[in-house]
């Protein structure tokens, strides 16, 4: 059963710079610890649905950034190494990233495996809204992508996973909107339990939607 989730952006910017953002995202994070949940699973996007043991190891060398995870050969994504160095010294339970474009239902699929059998789980889902914010965001601006980011942040300060699980995936694709899956991967494991939401932050630099939140049971 799920107890407790919170949501922080994939991006190397928390570690990078952005400290407000990161003090957030740490807010979100200690939510999960004051659950004492049985096990801590990290979801995030990537381009491929894959299960990862909780001690795997990533690394932000890709990206410029002399930090790695774990002691490992690196094989995280970037969602979830972003992940791990969110944790710092706080071990996770197991890592899994879905898929881009996995559709909605398997999306659904993965998180109700996540949370099924009589543990209790808190998730740290690594997912942000639309890239296509602003004329200057990495995606061309769209004047739909402002309502579907605010559908987003309304979604994780209600705690309603009715409408993460709601989201369109084709328009999703179209606003750049990479957390998608992820998002669903949490409405999945929320099933029709509705919970406590706190949206800590919602930020667009460069056009890019960024969320912290917590959801607790």
């Amino acid at each position: 059963m799920l107890v407790a989730a919170a949501v922080c952006p994939p991006t190397p910017l928390v570690v990078l710079g952005m400290p407000d953002l990161r003090s957030a995202c740490h807010t979100a994070i200690s939510t999960l610890r004051e659950a004492r949940p049985d096990r801590l699973v990290v979801v995030g996007g990537a381009d491929t649905t894959t299960a990862y043991d909780g001690g795997a190891t990533g690394t932000l060398r890709p990206w410029g950034l002399d930090h790695t995870s774990g002691t490992g050969e690196p094989v995280l994504p970037l969602s979830l190494t972003v992940a791990r160095v969110l944790l710092g010294d706080h071990p996770c339970d197991g890592l899994q990233s879905v898929a881009f474009d996995a559709a909605s239902e398997e999306c659904r699929a993965v998180g109700e495996g996540l949370a099924t059998g009589g543990e209790s789980v808190a998730l740290l889902v690594m997912a942000d809204g639309s890239a296509c914010l602003s004329p200057r965001a990495p995606g061309r601006y769209d004047e739909a992508a402002g309502p579907f980011n605010d559908l987003i942040a309304k979604a994780l300060a209600t705690g309603d996973p009715a409408v993460l699980a709601g989201l369109d995936p084709v328009q999703a694709d179209r606003l750049w909107v990479s957390g998608r899956a992820a998002l669903q991967v949490l409405a999945g494991a929320a099933g029709g339990r509705t919970y406590e939401g706190r949206l800590l932050t919602a930020i667009a630099p460069y056009g890019v939607g960024y969320f912290a939140g917590s959801w607790l049971s």
